[in-house]
Parts: structure tokens; sequence; C-alpha cells
């Protein structure tokens, strides 16, 4: 069994991140993504400001998950890897993976959704449950 041991929702204005890309964009994705999500960002068609900003989202949720916030953490190490047909999957590098480590976090659950004006973000930090049982609220 698992616990939960840490829940993180964001929302983010697509229009925020659109000023932010039109100013100053590779500045802005090359210290947020790793090279993996940039090029998942600019493959698909259409508009990539709100997949950027879902993106963007969901670092922010893990890290309201882990606990953390920005600042022990940076965004760029929380990569989120999305196939298509697949729910995204979280990959931790650096200090968020030590700040996951240290919690007992052993996956985080993530949920991404973007419309055209707001893009939003759960992430669910699960560790083992101590004792190895869950009480049941049913």
């Amino acid at each position: 069994m698992a616990e939960i041991s840490g829940v993180g929702i964001d929302l983010v204005e697509v229009s925020r991140i659109y000023r932010v890309c039109r100013s100053r964009r590779e500045k802005f994705l090359q210290r947020v993504f790793t090279e993996r999500e940039q090029t998942n960002l600019s493959s698909r068609e259409g508009t990539p400001h709100p997949r950027i900003a879902a993106c963007f989202a969901a670092k922010e949720a893990v890290l309201k998950a882990l606990e953390c916030g920005i600042g022990p953490a940076r965004l760029r190490e929380v990569e989120v890897i999305t196939e298509k047909g697949k729910p995204p999957r979280v990959k931790l590098h650096g200090k968020a993976r030590q700040i996951a480590g240290e919690a007992g976090v052993k996956q985080v659950l993530l949920s991404i959704s973007h419309e055209k004006t707001v893009a939003a973000a759960q992430a669910i930090a699960l560790g083992a449950y101590p004792g190895g049982e869950a009480v049941s609220l049913l």
C-alpha cells in the first residue's frame, strides 16, 4: 500500500506564457524545460503556448506535492514526460530527486489539462505507508 505524502495543484494563464515567450522565449525555455520537454513541446502542430503553460503548471504542482516549492528545487529538475495515448509521467533530477527521496516519495501521479486561456495540473506524491497497511475509510 502507498500513502499520499503530498498534493499539489497549479493554474497558469496561457496569456502569461505567451507574453514571456514573445519577449524571451529561448531563455525561458532553456531555464525551465529539459531538452526532451523542449523537443516535445515544439514538435506538435498548432500553437505551443497552451502546452507550455500546462507543462509549467505540472512542474509547479509537482514541487508543491513535494512540499518544497521553487527555491530548494528548480523547475528544470522536474521533467514532465508525455507520450500520446499514455498518462503523463514525472522524472525528478538533482535537488528535486533528493528531496523526494528524503521524504520517502516513491511515485508522483500527475494530471494535466489545458484550454485556450488556462492550463491546470495536479500532482500527488505517493510514499510507502508505514506498517504496510492502510486504514480503510469505507
